[in-house]
């Protein structure tokens, strides 16, 4: 694969990056630094997600710098084409008045020269609104949303910026963008800031570009991207119908399109979907909740990385693979942003070290084979490099159309004969809660198809696990004419075909030809 690039990014050579994406969260204090590089190396990471950034300030900010570069200079010992992102959130704490204002920063903003700090006053919300003031002990804690319409803050964020792509890094995830927005409408003071970032960019990043995104499925305006490309948390559905903690991966949006910065276009962009994580354990006490309450909150009572890490190895081996063909086959622009290093929070695991035998806690996922080099390792770097050595071939076969929320079928006729094929056909059956829908709903908007021309609608499903299932299709949601192994209408919600998967994480594709031959179910095993 191609990953050159120098000023300006290629979509090709983007979405290169984009797919062999991992979760390095601060990877800059990684105290296994030495095997996280090996492992880096085996798989063939090209793009290390979150690698520094701050969410409270809890060291003295030049010293958080310094970390963050010398990793870079490490990373970039092993292999130059590898880019490092670090991140500006949403965040900012009363210790920021210990930063002296560099002069530049002053300059780009038009702002009096002269010797002073960050104020943390003005960067907040005026009027504190509800949840944007996160009064803590400590200065390091003790802070808030910032307000981007405000000037300091907006500073804060270049300065912030600025410094990581002097350490080496070209890619910034800039967090929750709509939060820190919410006074700036029709985000034109962001966009100005953007702006002096890509300029900053243009003259001393390494490759003279960064690649900025956010927490949105995108910001247009007048039909230009605020982002390069965008990222977003996958989104699940409990699954009652199996023993354990399962769950199932549900359709996620769409990803704006327009004309990117780099000046190329697309009908919607590329996107990161990634494991999230926002504290580890949601609930106090999972044993006081019945199941069905512990499956309404988030995933089983934890956030996402949390929920994941907490399952036994098979599991999460399996729930690896169908994490990526789910996205190969539902998103067809979307890439997997591989797990491999995340904080677990307060879901933190207690588990044995492979260098010495004792007890001890683990705090962050790390998806290194479990050894002395990394006692504490989740040994999953080899099921890493066998989902990505499946390539893009499942996407090519049975992917939905680009635009998943754009369902077709909008005053279209049979050239024959003229009649007005249904907008709405939807399948449903047995298979439903498999893939994030209610069993047996002829109105699921989650199992609706596509038209995809000549009277015929597609839609293709990941099932996780082995099994028979039913299936019928209905037009309009009606139950008065549904269809399924044979060109002939049936009325009632009895009449179904059946269908078999023998492995886990199958997809399987549904195609339905209007006034044609039935219902054709193909089953992608490999």
């Amino acid at each position: 694969m191609d990953f050159t690039f120098d000023g300006k990014i290629s979509k090709p050579v983007l979405e290169n990056y984009l797919s062999r994406a991992v979760t390095a969260a601060g990877l800059y204090e990684s105290d296994t630094l030495e095997d996280d590089l090996r492992v880096l190396q085996k798989i063939g990471a090209k793009f290390l997600g979150r690698a520094s950034g701050v969410w409270y300030m809890e060291e003295p900010d030049e010293e958080h710098f310094e970390k963050s570069r010398l990793l870079a200079e490490r990373v970039h010992e092993m292999d130059p084409e590898i880019i490092l992102q670090a991140c500006v959130f949403e965040m900012v704490v009363e210790r920021m008045e210990e930063v002296e204002i560099p002069l530049p920063v002053l300059r780009a903003f038009g702002q009096k020269e002269e010797r002073r700090h960050f104020r943390l006053e003005d960067t907040l919300f005026p009027g504190e609104p509800k949840d944007f003031l996160h009064q803590r002990e400590g200065k390091d804690k003790n802070g808030g949303i910032p307000d981007l319409s405000r000037t300091e803050a907006a500073m804060w964020f270049y300065y912030r910026a600025t410094r990581y792509i002097d350490c080496g890094y070209e890619a910034l995830h800039m967090g929750q963008v709509h939060l820190y927005t919410a006074n700036d409408h029709g985000m034109v003071k962001t966009a100005e800031l953007f702006d002096k970032i890509r300029k900053y960019a243009a003259i001393h990043g390494r490759r003279h570009k960064v690649l900025m995104d956010a927490h949105t499925h995108g910001v247009s305006i007048r039909g230009k991207l605020l982002f390069d490309y965008h990222a977003m948390p996958f989104t699940r559905v409990a699954l009652l119908e199996e023993e354990g903690q399962k769950l199932v991966l549900v359709r996620e949006g769409f990803s704006e399109g327009g004309v990117n910065p780099d000046g190329w276009s697309a009908e919607a962009m590329p996107y990161l979907m990634e494991y999230d994580n926002w504290g580890g354990r949601v609930v106090e006490d999972p044993e006081k909740l019945t199941r069905q309450e512990l499956a309404a909150r988030d995933w089983w009572g934890y956030d996402q990385i949390a929920w994941f890490a907490n399952q036994p190895e098979e599991e999460r081996n399996r729930f690896l693979e169908y994490t990526y063909r789910w996205t190969e086959i539902s998103n067809v622009n979307a890439y997997f942003e591989v797990p491999f290093r995340r904080m677990l929070s307060d879901a933190w695991i207690e588990t044995e070290r492979a260098d010495n035998g004792c007890r001890d806690i683990q705090h962050f996922y790390q998806c290194n084979r479990k050894s002395p080099a990394c006692p504490m390792g989740f040994s999953q770097e080899d099921i890493i490099c066998r989902i990505w050595g499946q390539g893009h071939s499942l996407r090519e076969k049975a992917g939905n159309p680009p635009l998943v929320f754009d369902h077709g079928a909008r005053e279209v006729y049979d050239e024959k004969t003229g009649y007005k094929l249904p907008e709405r056909v939807v399948v449903y059956g047995s298979f439903q809660p498999y893939v994030g829908a209610v069993r047996d709903d002829s109105n699921s908007e989650v199992t609706r198809m596509y038209y995809v021309g000549n009277n015929t609608y597609v839609l293709s499903v990941v099932i996780p696990f082995p099994g028979e299932y039913n299936f019928g299709v209905s037009t309009y949601g009606t139950l008065s004419a549904t269809y399924s192994t044979d060109r002939f209408p049936r009325s009632g919600s009895g009449h179904r075909g059946i269908f078999r998967t023998e492995k886990e994480n199958a997809a399987v594709r549904f195609t339905y030809e209007f006034m044609g031959e039935g219902v054709k179910v193909e089953v992608f095993n490999d």
